[in-house]
């Protein structure tokens, strides 16, 4: 039987895991992290881009229509099984291997990028040096921050478990230790996106996506999801880009 390193990814882009995305409050979700992702990546316009751990899929079809050509690492070819339908071995293609060791020369692709995968995998260290190396531009990747409601999760685990029902436990980290790991591979800070002022668990429990727009908006206004917000998405650049 083969060992798998790090598997957090196939849990990522099991069906189960999707489900945490349904319905309204999912959508909205998803929403804002595509506008996000695809406003960091404005200035790269058709590049190739790495998604690590990318099998969930939730943004494989927008890279896609806005005309990056996507390469999706799974841990497994189980991985691949959402995205199935958006693989045509041109614009999209999947591969599989160990997170750990990424099987692709260096600075093979513009953009490295992996969402839902940083806080569940133990070596985070060497997952990150990966992508730096195979990353000519840039890297972009979304965590939980400690500096955030967020970070009370872990001592509310089982509350959480019993709302979310396929939750599971993750890291969340302080914004300069991994500045300081990507620093070290050359890369430095672009943009600092953080997405919510409230944990998503609440928002799910809520189960009203206009609500928790209006709610978020209102925050972003007085300026909490910039200093508390979580999960946030960051944008490291190769120094010399």
């Amino acid at each position: 039987m083969v060992t798998i390193p790090e598997p957090a990814d196939i849990e990522t882009s099991s069906e189960e895991y999707a489900k945490r995305f349904a319905g309204d409050v999912g959508k909205w979700f998803l929403q804002i992290q595509e506008e996000a992702t695809l406003k960091l990546l404005s200035p790269y316009r058709n590049a190739t881009i790495l998604d690590v751990g990318g099998g969930h899929g939730q943004l494989t079809k927008p890279l896609l229509d806005s005309g990056f050509k996507v390469t999706i690492f799974g841990s497994t070819s189980a991985c691949a099984t959402r995205i199935l339908h958006l693989r045509d071995g041109k614009s999209c293609q999947f591969t599989t291997g160990n997170l750990l060791t990424l099987p692709f020369i260096d600075r093979a692709f513009d953009v490295v990028i992996s969402y839902r995968l940083l806080p569940h995998v133990t070596n985070w260290e060497q997952l990150l040096s990966e992508m730096c190396r195979v990353a000519k531009t840039s890297v972009i990747v979304d965590y939980p921050e400690t500096h955030s409601i967020n970070y009370l999760i872990p001592w509310l685990f089982n509350l959480k478990k019993q709302i979310e029902k396929n939750t599971r436990q993750f890291r969340c980290f302080k914004n300069y230790e991994l500045l300081e790991k990507f620093e070290s591979h050359g890369f430095a800070l672009s943009e600092r996106i953080p997405e919510f002022f409230l944990p998503m668990v609440l928002h799910r429990t809520m189960k009203a996506a206009t609500l928790s727009n209006v709610l978020e908006r209102a925050f972003c206004r007085m300026g909490l999801t910039a200093r508390w917000g979580s999960p946030v998405i960051l944008k490291l650049v190769r120094k010399g880009f």
